[in-house]
């Protein structure tokens, strides 16, 4: 077996000479590629069936969160794209409905926003025909003008990693840029919905500073967001992540008998000692946030809201199809941990001594609800 490391464009060419002649490395470690210089993915070679399309823009991301792979991977500045090759491209997906793959489509900056809005226009101007949905920063609900035009260029949903429920777990996985000018969340969602755009909002469970009850504070803050749809994972260490280091160098991950145990490293099992949360309690917290926020009538809630703001039938037809696919999702997910054993998970607290605890502080559902 051989194993590509990093972008495999630069590589790629030579693993497979090798291949034919049979002598294959262990490893090849791929390099940051000019963007410039790639080719399109050959969706011709796609089999017909899938539900979604794909295609990337760019690639790389500054903000650098703790837990995440994607600048450790595809390194900390964008790179793009150019707009005429992803216009093209778009054309070239059967697909009505398309995933755009960035993990950061809008960016950061005035730039990279300038960037996204010029790819906007130029999708418009092609008259591309397509759906589709994106991952963003909240920072996409600042520029009304942006909104408008992706709104225009086909954007019907966007994926907003909120990650935590404080400033104090946005400060533990690097994402302080959340609540910069002091951000109303709420505002800034209805803002991006207002344009006929449904927002996915993702949340981790397992941080340090997490404690029992956040599974219940997480479905309540998601719902004060208002949020259309919950994307719920469980705070997982990942190779090459700050996370992952972080962790490795206090003795916290637990799941370590590879290759067996990189089955539950999907984001959705406990697999590292978490500081106040035993494994069973994680499990327990992730059913109680799905159960409170997918049950039927607050999806059904969240749909005819969904329509009363957008005057959009379709928006009505997503949020439904949307929240009872992730609510199937979920109850796939709980029925998978049944089978897994996490008695042998405790929490970091458990084994600290009594005299060096941290002091008991309120719950999280005996806490205000407050919106950041």
């Amino acid at each position: 077996d051989s194993v590509v490391t990093g972008e495999a464009e630069t590589v790629w060419t030579q693993v497979l000479e090798d291949l034919q002649q049979g002598t294959l490395k262990k490893t090849y470690g791929g390099e940051l590629v000019d963007l410039v210089k790639t080719s399109p993915a050959r969706h011709d070679l796609v089999q017909n069936g899938y539900r979604l399309g794909s295609i990337q823009t760019a690639r790389g991301c500054p903000l650098n969160c703790s837990f995440c792979t994607v600048t450790a991977f595809n390194g900390g500045a964008f790179r793009f794209r150019p707009i005429e090759e992803v216009v093209e491209e778009f054309k070239m997906i059967r697909e009505k409905y398309v995933l755009v793959v960035d993990d950061n489509l809008c960016g950061t900056r005035t730039n990279h926003v300038t960037r996204t809005k010029d790819l906007f226009r130029a999708m418009i101007k092609a008259k591309l025909g397509k759906k589709w949905i994106c991952q963003v920063t909240i920072n996409m609900a600042d520029d009304d003008e942006l909104l408008e035009l992706a709104a225009k260029a086909g954007c019907m949903g966007a994926f907003v990693g909120f990650e935590a429920t404080t400033p104090e777990g946005l400060a533990e996985v690097h994402k302080t840029f959340n609540i910069q000018n002091n951000r109303d969340f709420k505002e800034s969602v209805r803002r991006i919905q207002r344009h006929g755009i449904l927002v996915v909002g993702s949340f981790i469970m397992g941080l340090d500073v997490d404690r029992k009850g956040i599974g219940k504070h997480i479905a309540m803050t998601a719902e004060s967001y208002g949020v259309d749809i919950l994307n719920l994972l469980i705070l997982t260490p990942l190779p090459g992540t700050q996370l992952w280091k972080k962790l490795e160098e206090e003795d916290r991950i637990k799941s370590d008998n590879f290759p067996h145990d990189w089955q539950y490293y999907t984001l959705t099992f406990p697999v590292a000692e978490y500081r106040h949360l035993s494994w069973d309690d994680l499990v327990a917290e992730s059913d109680e946030c799905a159960r409170s926020f997918y049950s039927r009538p607050r999806i059904l809630r969240r749909a005819f809201d969904s329509l009363w703001q957008t005057r959009k039938p379709v928006n009505l037809v997503a949020s439904l199809v949307s929240n009872f696919s992730y609510r199937n999702n979920e109850l796939i997910y709980r029925q998978q941990r049944k089978e897994v054993d996490f008695s042998q998970g405790s929490a970091m607290q458990d084994r600290m001594p009594e005299a060096i605890q941290e002091p008991t502080r309120l719950a999280p559902q005996d806490m205000k609800l407050e919106v950041l």
